[in-house]
């Protein structure tokens, strides 16, 4: 007898259908799998088997065949378990197979037959409704993160014996749903808080200024001046998430098995600060199985790399890529893989190798030549690439003990909002850009507009810090979103020359 289970799958961050196809036949007891199955899935038939005869059914002792359709798509992990197994229970009439007509599973079993939590739900769950699917069962654990999608039934499932009931209809379990407003106002909090950075005031309006636009920032100077403090509190005054970007970085999240299990759904912009020792597979992402690198967890958040030129000169190269398009796209010779990756970059580097080079309260111990190969590991494109450079000074101890607390992070992100309001409504033509910093040169062309004076200014600052064709356009950026802060609908002078400031951090020796 033949029975067929709709489950799902993840390709890259995606879902896609898998249909399990489950045939029992007469013949000597056998258990093959089929459809172009991973290692994890073909070691399914033993924990299947277990789980069935723990459950309190007891397990054909037939030739079982199982197939996962399409067959051209490499199945991986064990999400497959709970609809095999329900499956052969269908295939031996304990289960009616009209049931599953408009119903996906899926699961890990342990042997005990307990349902155990996956990776990748959300995705899956997204796939099955656009396809029609009416009813889902998931492992228990992961019911919140799918509750999340609207428009289909979501039923957590802890044991396999009580998937049979359910599905027999011996036994009642009410979907899962999830508030989303009441857990967006709940959870959407920052610990960190920008009232705690004291002293540093360009340097925060120059973060306020990144935000706002979404521009990548360099910050460089000695240590201990704040960098990554102020760094880290970034997200804080990033604008809010929306519900579609909080899906589409959930759906990273979950795919990668990243997603904490008191976290359905993420409300808040991520911050990813990998160790320089990462490999450009973990920073951009690949494998054997393609996974999502850095740049994509960091996807409508912020990504920090700290100590800059520490990072492998081609770990920094492949960067270039993703902060031009916002996505990375993985190739192989059966498929290409689409990640999302629309990150901010915020770097943070020493003027030079001891850290001290400009600091008037240390003596610079490095030679011209050590400062010079320091510095040569960051290539042109990839700086030209970063929008605003920031230099940060040393803080005297005086202005730590005196000074008052700061302007808090949710003061600053009003005013974040408020502009990137302004670039919404600007832009909403253009279906993939959302912020100054992703204009295109027609965009740029069309609202960044200049009077003269601002012109002059800026040709004579190009020329002087002998700047490339993509500063200029950069520095056009900036002023239009120090123009949006200010809520003023013309580039003016003023605004030029603060974005100009952003373009230059020269250190001497």
């Amino acid at each position: 007898m033949l029975a067929k289970v709709k489950s799902g799958a993840v390709a890259g961050v995606n879902g896609l259908m898998v249909e399990v196809e489950v045939d029992l036949a007469q013949g000597l007891p056998a258990f093959s799998t089929v459809g172009l199955a991973e290692g994890a899935v073909r070691e399914a038939k033993d924990r299947v088997k277990a789980a069935i005869k723990n459950g309190g059914y007891e397990f054909p002792q037939r030739k079982i065949t199982v197939n996962l359709a399409p067959a051209s798509i490499k199945k991986e992990g064990a999400g497959y378990d709970l609809p095999i197994a329900l499956g052969i229970l269908a295939s031996s009439g304990i289960i009616p197979s009209d049931t599953f007509a408009d119903t996906a599973v899926v699961g890990e079993l342990s042997l005990d037959g307990s349902v155990k939590r996956i990776r990748g739900v959300l995705s899956m769950v997204l796939a099955a409704r656009d396809n029609g699917v009416k009813r889902f069962l998931v492992p228990a654990e992961n019911a919140s993160e799918a509750a999340v999608v609207k428009g289909i039934a979501i039923v957590g499932i802890e044991r396999i014996d009580q998937a049979v009931e359910y599905l027999a209809g011996a036994l009642a379990i009410e979907p899962v749903e999830v508030d989303l407003d009441v857990f967006f106002g709940a959870t959407n909090r920052y610990q960190d808080d920008f009232s705690e950075v004291k002293g540093q005031e360009h340097v925060k309006r120059a973060l306020e200024v990144a935000a706002a636009g979404g521009h990548n920032i360099l910050l460089s100077g000695v240590p201990g001046t704040g960098k990554t403090m102020m760094a880290r509190r970034l997200p804080a005054i990033l604008p809010d998430l929306t519900l579609e970007e909080a899906l589409e970085t959930t759906k990273v999240y979950s795919a990668t098995g990243a997603l904490p299990p008191e976290i359905p759904l993420m409300v808040t912009r991520p911050f990813r600060a990998p160790h320089h020792t990462v490999s450009d597979a973990g920073l951009i992402g690949g494998g054997h199985i393609p996974r999502p690198g850095e740049v994509s967890l960091a996807h409508n958040g912020v990504l920090f790399l700290d100590e800059l030129p520490e990072f492998k000169k081609n770990v920094l190269e492949v960067l270039r890529q993703p902060m031009e398009d916002g996505h990375v796209t993985i190739s192989r010779a059966a498929m290409s893989l689409f990640f999302p990756a629309q990150f901010m970059l915020v770097a943070a580097m020493n003027p030079c190798p001891c850290g001290h080079l400009g600091d008037p309260f240390h003596e610079c111990t490095c030679s011209p030549v050590q400062v010079q190969r320091y510095r040569s590991r960051l290539s042109g494109p990839l700086l030209d690439r970063i929008d605003m450079h920031v230099e940060v000074p040393a803080v005297q101890v005086e202005k730590l003990t005196q000074a008052s607390p700061g302007e808090s992070s949710a003061a600053i992100r009003q005013r974040v909002n408020t502009a990137r309001a302004v670039q919404s409504e600007r832009l909403h033509s253009d279906k993939y850009v959302y912020c100054n910093a992703q204009m295109s040169s027609r965009n740029i062309k069309k609202y960044c507009q200049i009077d003269d004076p601002s012109r002059k200014l800026l040709e004579n600052a190009i020329a002087r810090l002998g700047l490339s064709a993509r500063a200029y356009y950069r520095i056009l950026k900036i002023a239009r979103t120090i123009a949006d802060l200010e809520g003023v609908e013309d580039i003016q002078v003023s605004h030029i020359g603060e974005a100009v400031q952003y373009r230059r951090v020269q250190y001497e020796k």
